[in-house]
């Protein structure tokens, strides 16, 4: 992996550390990975951790708390295992969200199975057996970045703006999904629509879906989706869930 990884400090607010320059599924793996164990090391000087892509974020009080100290506790963990090939934390949950595919609801299935050089019913039939890992919060409340696809699906982000898409699309780009948490712009194109809520604030867990987590996004026609709207009223979209070990 290069010069990876590498610890930097972040103002006085805590340490950054980066397993990759780019997005890959090992480096994700890293930032989780060593996520769980800062979190198990419960350094008292921690007040919190997160993740992005490919990297952990500590937050730590450097006015009262030597950089230095900090970073050779981080090199003395990254030397511990390899976290490229590290086990994911346990306690994560895999989601199976009904999803419906196209129609007006979701108006770009086709134009982004025709970039992906695939017809809609392929596109359909691959994107709705894969199983992707919510790669990293952000964006929004709640709002997961997913992947990653098979590389038929590295397709780019539209040159243009789509106005708005409403909560609970699912959008796809670069090998990645989202499920929209709130109606926004997206340059990602729009090619399934799901009654799952990735931000609840009035739930005893807001964020319905933690890094880590994985989800598959089974299709369903529309009367079961209208059918999901008419009887659901958790938020959770008629998503059924397993405890991952």
């Amino acid at each position: 992996m290069g010069n990876w990884p590498q610890i930097r400090t972040v103002g006085l607010s805590g340490m950054l550390v980066t397993f990759a320059g780019e997005m890959s599924e090992p480096a994700n793996r890293a930032a989780l990975a060593f996520r769980a164990a800062v979190d198990g090391a419960a350094w008292p000087e921690v007040s919190e951790t997160s993740t992005s892509l490919v990297s952990t974020f500590l937050e730590v009080d450097l006015a009262s708390t030597a950089p230095e100290e900090m970073k050779e506790r981080l090199e003395a963990l990254l030397k511990s295992r390899d976290w490229f090939d590290a086990d994911l934390p346990t306690g994560r949950t895999l989601w199976h969200v009904p999803t419906l595919y196209g129609t007006e609801l979701a108006p770009q299935l086709e134009e982004a199975a025709e970039v992906a050089g695939v017809d809609p019913d392929q596109a359909i039939a691959e994107i709705s057996a894969s199983r992707v890992r919510v790669l990293t919060i952000g964006f929004a409340p709640g709002q997961p970045y997913m992947g990653e696809l098979s590389k038929t699906w590295n397709i780019p982000r539209q040159q243009g703006l789509t106005k708005s898409v409403p909560s609970g699309a699912l959008v796809i780009a670069i090998r990645q999904l989202i499920v929209f948490t709130n109606a926004a712009p997206t340059g990602w194109r729009h090619i399934g629509q799901t009654a799952f809520r990735t931000f609840r604030p009035d739930a005893d867990m807001p964020f319905t879906l933690a890094p880590g987590d994985e989800l598959t996004f089974p299709a369903i026609s529309r009367a079961e989706y209208d059918a999901i709207l008419a009887k659901d009223s958790s938020g959770l979209g008629g998503a059924s869930r397993e405890v991952l070990t």
